[in-house]
């Protein structure tokens, strides 16, 4: 988390291009979205299992980030191929994720509004119980949840492909009995293509979604010294700190 900050404050300075950076979670994590009281998460039980906790920079409930793949990307708005507007944002990232799954064999679309309406970011209620309008899915089942924030004048989204899901282990981080209620609501690669590709054919299929959506080409590349400073002292002062895990105290800047 204090990574994908870090990218997003230098893009907003303009010290670093716009950036899709691709990752894996470890240990265990369920990360909290930055509305969510911290009260949601079962603590004792995420202890036990070796899982920890942190608040997202972003809203939305929570997610256990286990087998999956993390994206963030971090870009200028109204600065091309990105518009001013968030939500178009939003909508432009996801069409270029179902870019790359396409790539994958996978035919993924955006959701519309829920007929049962919103779940309220507060409650105990993991993101993938319910696709958000504009979430990808595939058969009205959510596959990649997401979330963003406007950082400047730029933006920071990021979310979840699920390869596989511990549907029990969700409910268990969140002091759910079970997880019976929640499996209908996701799926799967590993549903969907029967098996799970590897890392980097899933990277590169994601990557050249963007790239056939936007037009662009990437680079790889590190972070620099500077966003790795600043990725260290938020990952010390926030997002490693209870002050912000916990109590939700933004006051670092």
């Amino acid at each position: 988390m204090a990574a994908d900050e870090a990218l997003a404050e230098a893009v907003d300075a303009g010290a670093s291009p716009p950036v899709l950076r691709l990752y894996r979670w470890q240990p265990l994590c369920l990360s909290l979205g930055f509305s969510q009281p911290f009260e949601v998460a079962d603590a004792i039980y995420c202890a036990e299992n070796g899982i920890d906790i942190v608040r997202r920079p972003t809203g939305g409930r929570a997610v256990l980030h286990d087998v999956e793949l993390t994206y963030a990307v971090a870009a200028r708005l109204a600065v091309d191929p990105f518009p001013a507007d968030l939500q178009a944002c939003y909508r432009a990232v996801c069409l270029a994720l179902i870019a790359g799954l396409r790539q994958l064999g996978v035919v993924a679309e955006l959701a519309g509004e829920p007929e049962s309406g919103h779940v309220r970011p507060t409650e105990a209620i993991p993101c993938f119980l319910g696709p958000a309008a504009g979430e990808v899915v595939v058969q009205g089942r959510k596959l990649i949840g997401s979330a963003m924030r406007k950082i400047g004048n730029s933006f920071l989204q990021h979310g979840s492909l699920l390869e596989n899901w511990d549907s029990d282990l969700q409910a268990g981080c969140l002091g759910l009995p079970d997880g019976a209620a929640l499996r209908a609501a996701v799926i799967t690669l590993r549903d969907l293509m029967g098996s799970v590709p590897g890392s980097d054919s899933i990277a590169s299929a994601l990557a050249n979604g963007f790239c056939e959506r936007f037009g662009v080409t990437f680079k790889s590349s590190k972070l620099t010294a500077q966003e790795h400073a600043r990725a260290m002292l938020l990952a010390r002062e926030r997002y490693g700190h209870e002050r912000w895990t916990v109590r939700r105290d933004a006051s670092l800047q």
